[in-house]
């Protein structure tokens, strides 16, 4: 049985002056709700704005999604609210935690318009954008401790969203490794070369299947 759940929000952000490090930097990371909808395209939402395209962006990365749950965790940490798109999510979720998704998992929303199908395909590992925009130099260590990292989302359906839209959840095949596991990758975890091998035969977002080559190659010697 497949679970129905809901957007709680859908979220875009603009350039906005940050300052990383040393560096002054222009970034899309202070998302904020968006009333009415959304046009959902190939590559990205309508009006969010990326600037990192080395690590952010394109159709395996076109929407970043976090979920109620993740945040619920936060408010516990911070002792305080975090409004939806804080963490530079395009879209929230209810009812999932974040790293117990797996790569090959879709999500149709059930628009008026028709459907909009996503398809998870990556975690979001934190750097030094979050920490500043969070105005806490240790938050991506924070963020990394939490493993509640949100998934990137391919789309394979565009159209349009909006808050409240209903959401079928369709889980990927046997075997799909989780987004909690592929976060693991960055933080010291090292499967054996059988495991990483299985990571590959599932739709990856292009910049991870070339992190997982690289743990592949270094696992057979």
């Amino acid at each position: 049985m497949t679970p129905t759940l809901k957007l709680d929000a859908v979220c875009v952000g603009q350039p906005t002056a940050l300052r990383v490090g040393k560096r002054d930097d222009i970034s899309g990371i202070d998302k904020h709700p968006v009333p009415g909808r959304v046009t959902v395209g190939p590559a990205r939402l309508d009006g969010d704005h990326i600037d990192n395209r080395k690590h952010h962006g394109g159709p395996d990365q076109a929407a970043y999604l976090y979920t109620a749950p993740d945040y619920d965790h936060w408010t516990q940490a911070l002792g305080e609210t975090l409004r939806p798109g804080t963490l530079g999510e395009n879209l929230v979720l209810s009812g999932l935690e974040s790293a117990q998704l797996r790569v090959g998992d879709r999500l149709t929303v059930h628009a008026p318009g028709g459907d909009v199908v996503f398809e998870v395909t990556a975690p979001r590992i934190p750097c030094a954008t979050l920490a500043a925009h969070m105005g806490d130099g240790t938050f991506a260590k924070q963020f990394a401790q939490a493993r509640r990292p949100g998934a990137y989302l391919r789309v394979l359906q565009p159209g349009t969203v909006g808050a409240g839209d209903p959401v079928t959840f369709t889980p990927a095949g046997d075997g799909a490794p989780t987004i909690g596991e592929l976060f693991d990758l960055s933080f010291g975890a090292k499967p054996d070369a059988a495991t990483l091998e299985g990571y590959l035969r599932w739709p990856l977002a292009a910049r991870l299947r070339k992190n997982v080559q690289e743990h592949l190659d270094d696992a057979r010697g």
